[in-house]
């Protein structure tokens, strides 16, 4: 997978995330058996803060590339890491036959001070790339933000960030979550006016629970249209009924973006296999 869209007339392509235990492994990977049905252009894996999970990511990495044949993006965040942590990483990944990363800033640990943040090896995430392309040849992901990343003051000062990113060496860009497609658009509008030309994969989180909705737009910065709004209002107190207006929601707001021409749909599994086939089962492919 050089780049998203290669394959199908829609690329449809899954995160998940590695067990946080051990022992978790074997259902991690019963998990993975089953998206891996979807055929998706992809399968990404995160990466704990600093390089906390880094181990795990490998594993569930070279599980996706070398069991099932799918190509695996190994999430990579550098806030917290040396230049030979991410050399180390690199190898273990190569070692595996894992050749697509997605290259990250990463969230500052919070045992990180204001003294070694300052002094950081990688100030920004286009500094990794830029030292990824130099150093390896693996196949690059960045991240965007269609509204835009909160520590930015703005749109403008994040899509020139954006710009750096790709012109560091990024092959295609992934999106923070959105749930209001208007946002989506009116960002590509402007993506291409900044001269951003590659792929960009547009990230959706289908919301199936009202305790996910504080937690994933405080971390996410994502606005909530009134649609999304008004279900929760409606089936909030009801998980199962809650479940499948999220799950339906999800589901128009992938067929509006294809719609209207958006090829490659990245969607953040939360590691629920029966979700997704839902989602799968009711959108173009």
């Amino acid at each position: 997978m050089a780049t998203p869209n290669k394959k199908n007339k829609y690329d449809i392509s899954f995160e998940v995330f590695p067990p946080k235990k051990d022992g978790e492994f074997e259902a991690a990977f019963e998990i993975l058996n089953a998206l891996a049905t979807h055929d998706p252009a992809f399968i990404s894996v995160t990466y704990g803060a600093g390089g906390s999970r880094s181990g795990k990511t490998v594993e569930i990495a070279s599980y996706i590339q070398n069991k099932l044949h799918i190509d695996a993006v190994a999430h990579m965040t550098c806030v917290g890491s040396k230049k030979d942590d991410i050399l180390a990483v690199c190898k273990a990944l190569k070692e595996q036959n894992v050749s697509h990363v997605l290259a990250l800033r990463g969230d500052r640990p919070k045992d990180m001070s204001d003294e070694q943040f300052a002094s950081r090896e990688f100030a920004h995430a286009n500094d990794l790339i830029d030292f990824l392309r130099r150093n390896t040849d693996f196949t690059i992901a960045g991240a965007c933000y269609p509204e835009k990343h909160f520590e930015s003051f703005s749109m403008e000062s994040d899509l020139n960030n954006l710009k750096k990113k790709q012109d560091a060496g990024a092959s295609f860009f992934i999106s923070q979550l959105f749930f209001d497609n208007d946002y989506y658009y009116s960002f590509l509008e402007k993506a291409d006016k900044k001269g951003i030309t590659i792929p960009i994969c547009a990230g959706i989180m289908p919301i199936t629970s009202s305790k996910q909705i504080g937690t994933t737009v405080s971390l996410s910065g994502s606005s909530v249209p009134k649609a999304l709004a008004d279900i929760i209002a409606a089936y909030g107190d009801n998980p199962e009924d809650m479940r499948k207006a999220g799950i339906d929601f999800c589901v128009r707001q992938i067929r509006d973006l294809q719609e209207n021409g958006v090829k490659d749909i990245h969607i953040y599994t939360m590691n629920k296999p029966k979700m997704a086939a839902e989602i799968m089962a009711n959108i173009l492919r």
